[in-house]
């Protein structure tokens, strides 16, 4: 009976093998698969979709810097000085914000303006909290040079 229980062991052996290939190929199809989009709410466009509109290649280092325009109406009043407004990452420096723009819309700034803001407090009933800070640039531009930053709004 020994002989018969080797090929017994063999049979197990080859099924686990099959088995764990199996759940190799479902984790390789699951990763594959796109996640949903779950919000359909229209925000500001993204550094990677003004940058796909216009055309340019931009570095991964000026997509980490700027995140995006700031859209309200006292940026859209300011723009009629030629001074436009950005969420920037929080360790961004001005020379670094300054080539940033540079490099993502093809015009020099003659200025750049930094705020910290910090976050608000709020309540929801008994519950207290916190509204996250972020860092905005103010970025001058020359006389007579513009930047198109509502396009996707």
């Amino acid at each position: 009976m020994g002989l018969l229980d080797r090929w017994h062991k063999k049979s197990q052996a080859e099924k686990l093998n099959q088995s764990a290939a199996k759940a190799v190929e479902k984790k390789e199809a699951a990763a594959n698969q796109a996640e949903p989009e779950l919000s359909t709410k229209k925000s500001a466009p993204t550094i990677q979709e003004i940058a796909g509109k216009t055309g340019r290649k931009i570095s991964a280092l000026t997509s980490r810097i700027i995140i995006k325009p700031l859209v309200t109406e006292k940026a859209a009043v300011a723009e009629s000085l030629n001074k436009y407004s950005f969420y920037v990452a929080d360790n961004a420096s001005k020379t670094q914000i300054k080539m940033a723009v540079e490099e993502l819309y093809g015009v020099a700034p003659t200025a750049v303006n930094v705020l910290n803001t910090e976050g608000k407090a709020t309540r929801f009933g008994r519950f207290a909290g916190r509204r996250s800070g972020y860092k905005k640039a103010l970025v001058t531009l020359p006389p007579g040079k513009t930047i198109s930053i509502h396009e996707g709004v």
